[in-house]
């Protein structure tokens, strides 16, 4: 009987592309516009979180309004940014070795199409990519676990079949509730002790990492592997 059709879900912010300091700068510049005094600190330790949630916890008495202000220009200080954005090291090559090794290759991210546009303009590597995942899919997204939900959907796994690589206590928790394998990278400025009490199975420092150690890695023990 053949093996199961295996995946790993990536996350891409701050994962694949060093974008989440970009976010800092975007929200904090928003949210000063719109009036708000919220630390950068703060900012911080909610990247990853879906931007309605993250409004709403960083502005918790805010109007409707101002709070879809702030998500419009942060969207637009983000896309501006776009010029410092990188691909985190190893990024590329791990996904190029993920593919070689089987499992597919599927971008799951709750970013709005036009800053996934932007990611993947950086990321390059369209070819590896099995499926991917967009706002489109989803209500509301990490923590809830509806994006990763969507991306096993999208790429035809299921989860016992799948790990998702991501840098944010946000994506272990999605991914938990999920029932998916969580593997964290500390790419994202989220310390190993953290990534692990929030489900993390695995911590790496980034891509490079975990492709210097990948016939030991989670990816690694996949059906397909």
């Amino acid at each position: 009987m053949p093996d199961p059709a295996t995946a790993v879900l990536f996350d891409i912010d701050g994962t694949l592309v060093d974008s989440n300091y970009l976010h800092v700068y975007a929200w904090s510049r928003a949210f000063a516009e719109t009036g708000a005094d919220v630390d950068a600190w703060r900012v911080h330790r909610s990247i990853g979180m879906d931007g309605s949630l993250l409004v709403q916890e960083l502005l918790p008495d805010a109007t409707n309004e101002i709070r879809d202000r702030a998500k419009e220009l942060h969207l637009r200080y983000y896309l501006q940014a776009q010029p410092l954005m990188r691909r985190v090291t190893g990024a590329r090559e791990l996904l190029d070795r993920v593919a070689a090794a089987g499992p597919k290759v599927v971008l799951a991210t709750s970013a709005p199409e036009a800053e996934l546009e932007a990611l993947r303009e950086v990321l390059g590597g369209s070819e590896l990519v099995a499926a991917e995942t967009s706002s489109e899919d989803v209500g509301t997204a990490k923590p809830r676990p509806d994006i990763v939900r969507a991306a096993l959907e999208r790429s035809g796994v299921d989860a016992a079949h799948a790990v998702f690589v991501g840098d944010t206590v946000w994506d272990a928790t999605a991914c938990r509730r999920a029932g998916v394998r969580f593997v964290g990278f500390r790419s994202g400025g989220v310390c190993e002790t953290e990534l692990r009490e929030a489900g993390a199975c695995a911590v790496y420092d980034d891509p490079a990492d975990l492709l210097a150690g990948f016939d030991d890695s989670p990816i690694a023990a996949l059906p397909h592997s």
